[in-house]
């Protein structure tokens, strides 16, 4: 195992920068609708953390880092959609996924400001919800009053985790006698648990008509196109019954 993750480990000891610019991104781009759905950030953040320990990254940049990325790409997804007001909720890319917007549209009104605060730990909403936020017209003070207070308690549960295990396994573990130590081992784990997880997920939801991101049919996006399908109105089922021959 080691000898898979020492390179990496050397190349983040070289060039440290590039591991915070990682971080920065990764929590950026989870704030992006539909990206921000298939960017696994919170793996990539959590494990990386494995390497604060041994002091190939400083905690501080660390948690500074994925800070500022959740703040832009936060602030970015909720002014975009402030600027843009309701329509943008039917605009390119977002008509694709009508399913995830009408989620995240559902998460807002029944949680109001709240849906800010959760949304952060709940994928793949958390890519939705700051620009349908901004779009359903939520004042800026307001967004910003619960944002920056979510953004601060998921960089620390994000990061610090990694930290700990690590540190304990290190100091309980009883890696000397069998090669490597804790941090060659927590990297593979949480990638191998991210995949496992996604995996199941993949799977329960296309059981249960798709998933979650799946884009519809473009004939059940534009149903008035000609040659599209698409199920009868309550109306035009009553009226078809009437004209039908009765035996």
């Amino acid at each position: 195992m080691a000898s898979y993750i020492d390179p990496l480990i050397a190349f983040v000891s070289a060039h440290a920068w590039l591991a915070y610019l990682t971080i920065f991104l990764a929590a950026l781009l989870e704030a992006v609708p539909v990206v921000g759905s298939v960017i696994p950030g919170s793996t990539i953040i959590l494990a990386l953390s494995a390497l604060v320990p041994g002091g190939e990254l400083g905690l501080e940049p660390v948690l500074a880092t994925a800070i500022a990325g959740a703040m832009v790409g936060d602030g970015t997804a909720f002014w975009t959609g402030h600027l843009a007001q309701r329509q943008i909720l039917g605009a390119w890319p977002m008509a694709n996924y009508p399913r995830v917007v009408a989620q995240s549209e559902a998460f807002f009104h029944r949680w109001g400001a709240l849906a800010v605060f959760f949304a952060r730990f709940v994928p793949p909403i958390r890519a939705f919800v700051p620009l349908t936020a901004g779009a359903l017209g939520m004042p800026p003070l307001r967004f910003y009053a619960v944002n920056i207070p979510a953004i601060l308690v998921w960089a620390p549960a994000h990061v610090l985790p990694g930290v700990l295990a690590v540190s304990a396994l290190e100091q309980y573990g009883g890696f000397a006698g069998v090669g490597g130590s804790a941090k060659h081992y927590w990297i593979p784990l949480v990638i191998g648990g991210a995949l496992i997880i996604a995996l199941a997920v993949w799977t329960i939801r296309r059981r249960h008509g798709g998933g979650a991101i799946e884009p519809l049919p473009n004939r059940a996006l534009n149903p008035s196109r000609p040659g599209a399908s698409r199920d009868p109105s309550p109306q035009e089922e009553s009226a078809s019954r009437r004209r039908a021959p009765r035996s």
